[in-house]
């Protein structure tokens, strides 16, 4: 493997030193996903706790699409005023607790206000955690001269992956949501303030009085919102999977808690693995077919998933599905860092056009299920996924090969 730039590697402290940073922020990425798998694994024992039905479940879900979209409009003037290192910090200590009292007022208290207020919380630190992440894997990739963010996404899924099994492991010997939930939160806060010691400069802050660039340029070039656009429909299908597809196993299938937080982890288990091994097709095949590839993956597993009306094809769905979906995210991400002076608020607008569709659209896919059922509003998806494909050819210039 290349040690990046000299310069870069004199700056930071040797070549040592961008390894270390490179290890840190691989751990970083799989606490967040240990926090998202936590969270969606046990969605249908946190139903259960506060009664609620489809359309409520989608109500109490807005509340973490409420922070995180606030967050995310924020989160990219607060990585320029203080780094994305200490960004991520704050957010994950944010994130991490929240979850820890989520757990507490669904299953020891059974308030639906209170989950919704810690719901919120949740929203601000996980997507500003995203997006300070997302700025420190651009500045990760420059450091070590190589295409990294699929291999950082990857430990992402990595994360959920592992998160899924704890969570069905959990679901299975009937452990009390709130330990489960404090138990994960202490492991991913821990895990990220260890981590971020280990991280190198990533250019992102801007000193006050300083004219560099800003949020709002990069919001007015055309190419950097189809960008952004383009990973709506994939982000999406993978914050719909996340959110829904252990309910809708349990319920739309009939299935028990346990099968459908397996069923997650076919899923994030074939992202994972597509993110971890695509490297050497990305660079034969190129970021524009690889994404085209992928959105018709992901509207064959989702279709599959939700039409097939048999648990061992839905399964078989949930693997194309999850395959669908690994590439898009990393691949924009690159994208729109290929600029070092202008990544951070380029990375900025993409994260936070991805992340309002990943967040927000699970919770109104549940305003849907209450209208037409679960299964079906899940292949409603199908739709955009199709948007994404045909959006990937207006975006090539901007993604051009390394």
């Amino acid at each position: 493997m290349p040690g990046g730039s000299p310069a870069l590697n004199k700056q930071l402290g040797g070549e040592g030193t961008v390894f270390a940073w490179r290890n840190g922020l691989l751990a970083a990425y799989l606490a967040s996903g240990l926090l998202i798998s936590a969270l969606v694994s046990r969605l249908p024992a946190l139903r259960d706790a506060l009664q609620l039905d489809h359309a409520n479940v989608g109500l109490l879900l807005l509340c973490l699409s409420a922070g995180s979209f606030l967050s995310v409009a924020l989160s990219g003037q607060a990585v320029l005023r203080l780094g994305a290192t200490s960004v991520m910090r704050i957010a994950s200590t944010l994130a991490g607790c929240s979850l820890l009292l989520i757990g507490i007022s669904a299953s020891v208290f059974e308030s639906t206000l209170l989950t919704g207020i810690f719901l919120f919380t949740q929203g601000l630190g996980t997507a500003s955690w995203n997006v300070a992440s997302n700025v420190q894997g651009a500045a990760m990739e420059r450091a070590l001269g190589r295409s990294i963010m699929p291999a950082l996404h990857g430990f992402f899924s990595i994360g959920t992956v592992l998160g899924a099994g704890v969570g069905a492991l959990a679901a299975a010997a009937n452990l009390p949501l709130y330990v489960h939930y404090a138990v994960m939160g202490v492991i991913i806060v821990v895990t990220v303030l260890v981590s971020a010691r280990s991280f190198g400069e990533d250019f992102s802050r801007t000193p006050r009085n300083h004219s560099g660039p800003s949020l709002a340029q990069a919001w007015k070039e055309p190419q950097t919102i189809l960008l952004g656009v383009l990973v709506l429909g994939m982000a999406l299908a993978e914050g719909a999977a996340g959110d829904w597809v252990a309910l809708a196993l349990a319920d739309g299938y009939q299935t028990s808690e346990a099968t459908g937080a397996i069923g997650y982890g076919v899923f994030v288990s074939t992202m994972t693995l597509t993110r971890l091994l695509s490297g050497d097709l990305i660079l034969r095949l190129g970021r524009v077919i690889m994404i085209r590839s992928s959105a018709i993956a992901a509207l064959i597993g989702v279709l599959l998933f939700a039409f097939a009306g048999n648990l061992p094809l839905a399964f078989i769905g949930l693997a194309i599905w999850g395959m669908g979906v690994a590439l898009t995210f990393p691949l924009a991400m690159s994208a729109a860092s290929q600029d070092p002076l202008r990544a951070a608020t380029r990375v900025s607008v993409v994260s936070t056009i991805g992340y309002g569709a990943f967040l927000g659209g699970p919770p109104l896919l549940g305003l849907l299920a209450g209208a037409i059922g679960l299964l079906p509003a899940l292949g409603s998806i199908s739709i955009l996924v199709v948007l994404a494909f045909f959006l990937s050819s207006n975006v090539a210039d901007h993604r051009s090969e390394k």
